[in-house]
């Protein structure tokens, strides 16, 4: 399966590497999350400390990949793809609503209602009048939505429809969530530093060849198939852990 954000683009084993680098981060805090919830007196603490820190970098490192990758891709003609771009974020929402049916049978608590797939679907869509900003207005933009995000957090709302947006109700938990505020200020700042350092779809500055090194092969290889790695993670993850005995099997059915 592709990944997600390709329309024919060249490759540029940079970001491959550094998205297959960031998968693997992401699914070690996956695993940890998995562990909290069906595992027997696991309490790793992944709210606070190194290891939100660990995650929101894994995360920040993906997220800004995808605004970079849309930018190659949509360099590809002379204006941008919107038909195309629209129908790929469709689908990656698509997939993440699969996620949300998978997460809900197999964890219950602590499901994803909107992850980082719901997430980036949307952001495609509504990315498109962005693509024509200078580089400078959207890093602006994007600072200012991280920004806008700390008081949004604040708030505590009665319903969960505004989940996508970043405003919770009380006791809101899951394993992946990923608001427009503050993600979609990330998403702006890849947009920016793709239209910055890969304008015309060429780097602006050349850079050794490393992808014939195995590790970063192997990494590169993770990169180009995010998408279906991401989809099989979860229930390999649960299957994985409870063949090894690190998981009841009874909380899957509570």
């Amino acid at each position: 399966m592709k990944k997600f954000n390709n329309i024919s683009m060249k490759r540029f084993y940079e970001l491959d590497f550094l998205r297959g680098s960031a998968i693997i981060l992401m699914i070690i805090v996956h695993i940890l999350h998995i562990l909290n919830l069906l595992g027997n007196n696991y309490n790793y603490p992944l709210g606070t400390g190194f290891w939100l820190y660990f995650s929101r970098s894994a995360a920040s490192m993906f997220i800004l990949l995808a605004g970079i990758s849309l930018t190659l891709s949509t360099k590809i003609s002379a204006s941008p793809p919107l038909i195309k771009i629209l129908k790929r974020g469709l689908k990656i929402f698509s997939w993440g609503l699969i996620i949300t049916f998978i997460t809900w049978f197999a964890l219950k608590e602590g499901f994803v209602v909107f992850g980082i797939l719901h997430f980036i679907g949307l952001s495609l869509i509504i990315s498109y009048p962005f693509l024509s900003f200078s580089p400078a207005l959207n890093l602006l933009l994007g600072i200012a939505i991280i920004l806008l995000s700390l008081p949004i957090s604040q708030l505590i709302l009665q319903t969960p429809w505004l989940l996508w947006l970043g405003l919770r109700p009380a006791g809101f938990h899951s394993i992946d969530y990923f608001p427009l505020f503050p993600w979609f200020g990330i998403f702006l700042t890849g947009i920016a530093l793709g239209n910055t350092y890969y304008p015309k779809s060429v780097r602006k500055y050349p850079i050794p060849d490393l992808s014939k090194i195995f590790p970063v092969k192997c990494l590169c290889f993770i990169g180009r198939n995010s998408l279906a790695i991401y989809l099989m993670h979860i229930p390999a993850l649960i299957i994985a852990l409870l063949l090894m005995g690190y998981i009841d099997i009874t909380l899957l059915f509570n």
